[in-house]
């Protein structure tokens, strides 16, 4: 039996969305497979499908308004669901992860729960309620599933070690930027610009993450986070210089979450994962798209481009405590290129 969509009269989608859908010629068709997909609540299989993961990428923004992307690890059963309505979190934060400052009781937040092994990925955006002792709470504002296009599958391996259950009231009160200067062993560094390190991890990258937000006072609607996936072969980013990337954007939903956001608030904040070596690059900063014209058209596969321009960020050596196997190929990445 199906579930009901979006029960609201107004739009699922913000104007930031609906701009880039009309520029593009897809608000009709859009806001149709909108409002069967999207919801203010989870479906039974979304509530299941929670329960199962023992990783999320989180979506979150700093005192600034700048984006980050996280990961919460945990054994599976730490997101739970006592209603349609909750999500409920309990993990602590990894080492140099930003998250640890961002949440905050009534901040925007945003989820990507996605399974590797099985290229399923479900979206939740929402607001943080409260925050106790082992984790916070959400309440759900949307939620929706997302297609497989451009996820590589990797399996989890043994020898998981999960991350020990501080007291994240505790956490909150540490600030990431002097944790990152005290630290002993050097284990997280601050970045300006890009490091060897980090260009190498992202032009072998074949898989990110990112964060960007919807704020626009004068809409007069509320705000919100988005975190979603992109996929390419590894080379498919390109980086520039030392702070600046171009990313290609495939063929995808059509909703345009991430691009709709930038509509409206050019800053986005970029996670990079080590598989191999399990180190993890947070970064934040500034985006801009590129619509078209010659860079576009010479990428195979590309409909537009993103380019990042780096503001901070932070290098977390070993921070990872998942493994993975090595990776097979999304199908869908066959008619894309590389720089």
């Amino acid at each position: 039996m199906a579930t009901p969509g979006w029960n609201q009269t107004q739009s699922p989608f913000h104007p930031g969305e609906l701009a880039v859908q009309s520029r593009l010629g897809f608000q009709a068709q859009v806001d149709q497979q909108g409002r069967r997909m999207i919801r203010t609540y989870l479906t039974e299989q979304h509530r299941q499908f929670f329960a199962q993961l023992s990783y999320i990428v989180v979506g979150s923004l700093d005192q600034a308004s700048r984006p980050w992307t996280s990961l919460l690890i945990g054994q599976p059963g730490f997101l739970s669901t006592p209603d349609v309505h909750t999500l409920q979190v309990t993990a602590s934060y990894l080492a140099g992860d930003p998250l640890s400052q961002n949440v905050r009781p009534g901040c925007d937040i945003g989820f990507l729960g996605i399974d590797l092994s099985t290229r399923r990925r479900n979206r939740l955006n929402g607001k943080v309620t409260d925050i106790r002792a082992e984790g916070f709470t959400v309440q759900v504002q949307q939620s929706f599933g997302n297609c497989p296009q451009y996820i590589q599958s990797r399996a989890l391996q043994g020898n998981t070690r999960y991350p020990l259950k501080e007291n994240l009231e505790e956490n909150l009160e540490e600030n990431v930027e002097e944790s990152v200067e005290e630290s002993a062993d050097k284990s997280t560094h601050a970045l300006s610009t890009l490091s060897p390190a980090a260009t190498a991890l992202i032009t072998s990258a074949d898989t990110f993450f990112i964060t960007t937000a919807y704020q626009s006072r004068s809409a007069g609607l509320a705000s919100g986070v988005d975190v979603s996936h992109r996929g390419g072969k590894p080379g498919f980013i390109k980086v520039e210089d030392n702070r600046t990337l171009t990313v290609p954007d495939f063929s995808g939903n059509k909703h345009f979450n991430t691009f709709g956001n930038l509509e409206l608030n050019p800053r986005a904040g970029l996670l990079f994962i080590d598989f191999t070596d399990c180190h993890l690059l947070y970064l934040t900063g500034s985006a801009t798209v590129i619509w078209n014209g010659p860079a576009v058209e010479a990428f195979e596969g590309a409909e537009r481009l993103l380019q990042f321009q780096l503001e901070r960020g932070y290098w977390a050596n070993g921070s990872l405590p998942l493994r993975w196997s090595t990776p097979t190929f999304s199908p869908y990445l066959a008619n894309t290129g590389i720089w």
